[in-house]
């Protein structure tokens, strides 16, 4: 092959891998918006189908009913399938379960359709790691994993503001309508890309080689290291998602276009805060710096900045209150769980450990919101349950620190 061939090879990969990352943020960021719409609405929803407090909190819990145990197959499906394919599948099956929601009558079929969009989601991470594994090095996981990932803060953010908007101008049926019809179009570049990017010939003999027997994998300690700080950052992000909007609105008294404003800007800082962490430990790690201590100083800074912030939020005055949300955005960007799991498994077994991390670690999705629910109705207020969110977190912490002995690939020939 003459050089200039060769070049060209290049830099079309280049340009594929680009457009995968790109297009696998933009899942995400959609996928956020879908799963965080609920709550952006539950005000008025709420109203106008006369639901209580548990009713809201079993509708968001309903979600991680499919989701979580969906985990487990959705990361069988993606070694059977591919990525690509998997990926494709859930994403249809979530953004039609969204549309429907604008149609839903009453508490029964909302239920339902959150279920659906369970199944649906489950597919997103499972299938996401995979690709990730088999086209980037570790060293290049974290500024790639934040430009994904930034979908977690940027998703909420838009689907907060602009569903604030719509709800305010055509109400809560429209915004559904909207948010899953168009979503649509991402399957168009989705499936040209599929084509056009190839695993990295490093990595080929991996995704050649069978995934590691699932007995294998829960023997392994970094595994169960990863999944407790894994449900504990699910723990508080997922507080803060379902609850943020009915807290401000509820009991801060924040009108529905002011509390859209506060949580689409809370959101933003999570994202950017998530890309530059991301790009600042890609630049340690290339000028010498370990990929543990890297990985995991970031990841127990997160762990312990968001429990400040969360304090922060249960007793400070309005003034502290709007700073300390800003605080747990911030440090909800620095946390590294997707870089660490991806590096743990690496291409052979990343589909399989990311279903069992996240499955495991998404049954904070099931427990926090009906947690939250009963607190709130207990006693009036969501001082407690904040204090609760930051209690977890900081349990996440020794998860990272202490349980999960060291980020590195785990060697599966010899385990």
């Amino acid at each position: 092959m003459s050089e200039d061939k060769f070049k060209d090879r290049a830099i079309s990969s280049t340009s594929a891998r680009a457009a995968l990352v790109g297009l696998l943020a933009a899942a995400i960021f959609i996928n956020y918006i879908d799963r965080g719409n609920l709550a952006t609405a539950a005000p008025l929803i709420k109203s106008e189908l006369h639901l209580t407090n548990v009713q809201i909190g079993v509708m968001t819990s309903a979600f991680f009913w499919t989701y979580t145990p969906g985990q487990f197959v959705a990361g069988w499906v993606a070694d059977k399938l591919g990525g690509y394919r998997a990926l494709a599948l859930g994403f249809a099956i979530w953004s039609l379960a969204t549309a429907l929601t604008g149609l839903a009558g009453g508490f029964a079929s909302l239920l339902a359709l959150r279920v659906l969009l369970g199944v649906g989601e489950s597919a997103a991470f499972p299938s996401m790691s995979k690709l990730m594994a088999e086209n980037l090095a570790v060293e290049k996981l974290g500024f790639a994993n934040g430009l994904i990932v930034s979908g977690v803060a940027f998703g909420p953010a838009f689907g907060t503001l602009a569903g604030g908007l719509i709800l305010a101008a055509v109400g809560w049926r429209t915004m559904f309508l909207l948010f899953g019809l168009v979503a649509m179009l991402w399957l168009i570049p989705w499936l040209a890309v599929a084509r056009a990017v190839k695993p990295q010939r490093h990595v080929t003999a991996s995704i050649l080689s069978p995934p590691p027997p699932l007995m294998v994998l829960l023997r392994q300690r970094a595994l169960w290291g990863a999944t407790l700080g894994h449900f504990c950052v699910n723990y508080s992000l997922y507080f803060v998602l379902s609850w943020l909007p009915l807290w401000l609105v509820q009991q801060r008294g924040f009108s529905i276009l002011a509390m859209a404003k506060l949580g689409a800007a809370v959101y933003c800082v999570h994202g950017v805060s998530v890309i530059a962490a991301g790009w600042i430990s890609d630049r340690l790690i290339d000028r010498g710096a370990s990929i543990n201590l890297v990985r995991k100083a970031m990841t127990v800074s997160s762990h312990l900045g968001v429990a400040a912030g969360l304090v922060g939020c249960a007793l400070g005055r309005p003034d502290v209150v709007i700073a300390s949300l800003f605080l747990c955005g911030a440090f909800f960007g620095l946390n590294g769980t997707w870089p660490i799991a991806q590096t743990l498994a690496g291409p052979r077994a990343a589909a399989k450990w990311v279903g069992v991390q996240n499955g495991v670690a998404n049954t904070a999705g099931i427990i926090a919101p009906v947690v939250t629910g009963k607190i709130v109705d207990v006693t009036g207020s969501f001082e407690f349950a904040f204090l609760v969110a930051a209690a977890v977190s900081l349990l996440g912490a020794m998860g990272w620190g202490v349980i999960l002995p060291r980020v590195a690939p785990v060697r599966w020939e010899e385990a």
